[in-house]
């Protein structure tokens, strides 16, 4: 355990990687707090592995954009299907958002119950392997979250219902095969729940304390040699927590108790 094992080679790219990620998972992350639906990330991140993993017991995984395709039309379906339940049954959206990831964290593990390898794959696809990022993966990353910024910025609420779930569909297929499904949702909720009441300051403020937190999860990890996802996951709790609690009110004693 030393500062020493800190390599900035690896570093480097892993933490380009969890700023890509940041990027489209912040202002998304405010939008998700806002209509209330929590778990979407989870969903849409759990039915893209599955289509990661369908595409690797397929032999296709010496071809990366088959993969790649592979992921993206499943969430792209699921963003779809979950539009559809939106407009359609809006009051119980976040039962059907976790029907789906239940239904999908299971279909992997019924896919994967005769592979050898199986158990493997599925810790890759929940932790991920951003100490291993490539430098193709990063540049592929950084095209689709140049797009996915450029028409959040850009078109705003013109996007409707629809090209909320979209971009949501292929941002979060960029971003689970660089950091796996737990840091996903991390990255897409804390930082957002933290800076809720921060205003017009939320977007800097939630960028700041995700930048933190992969920069001190990533060293530590390293001094450590504990994972990295799980360490970031915790870091960004820990960075979270005295900004979330900076601008949460404090109740009053005997608040609502009717005395």
């Amino acid at each position: 355990m030393s500062i020493d094992s800190v390599d900035l080679a690896i570093i480097a790219p892993a933490l380009i990687g969890g700023l890509l990620v940041l990027a489209t998972h912040v202002p998304l992350g405010v939008q998700v707090l806002a209509r209330g639906i929590v778990f979407i990330d989870l969903a849409v991140a759990q039915v893209a592995g599955l289509g990661v993993i369908v595409a690797h017991l397929a032999g296709w995984q010496a071809h990366a954009i088959a993969v790649q395709a592979a992921a993206l039309l499943a969430a792209l379906a699921a963003a779809l299907v979950l539009t559809w339940t939106e407009r359609r049954f809006p009051d119980v959206q976040e039962a059907l958002i976790g029907t789906m990831f239940a239904l999908a964290a299971t279909g992997a593990t019924l896919v994967l119950a005769g592979s050898p390898h199986g158990a493997e794959h599925l810790k890759d696809l929940l932790v991920g392997q951003i100490l291993w990022v490539r430098s193709e993966q990063l540049a592929s990353v950084a095209v689709v979250t140049a797009l996915v910024l450029a028409l959040w910025f850009g078109a705003g609420p013109r996007l409707g219902r629809l090209g909320f779930y979209l971009l949501f569909a292929v941002s979060v297929t960029a971003s689970v095969q660089l950091v796996g499904i737990y840091l996903v949702f991390a990255s897409l909720i804390i930082p957002a729940l933290a800076v809720r009441a921060y205003g017009e300051a939320r977007l800097v403020a939630g960028y700041a304390v995700g930048a933190a937190a992969y920069s001190v999860g990533l060293v530590v990890s390293a001094i450590t040699d504990l994972p990295p996802g799980p360490m970031i996951v915790w870091a960004l709790a820990l960075a979270a927590t005295p900004v979330f609690l900076r601008r949460t009110p404090r109740r009053r004693a005997g608040a609502g108790s009717g005395t």
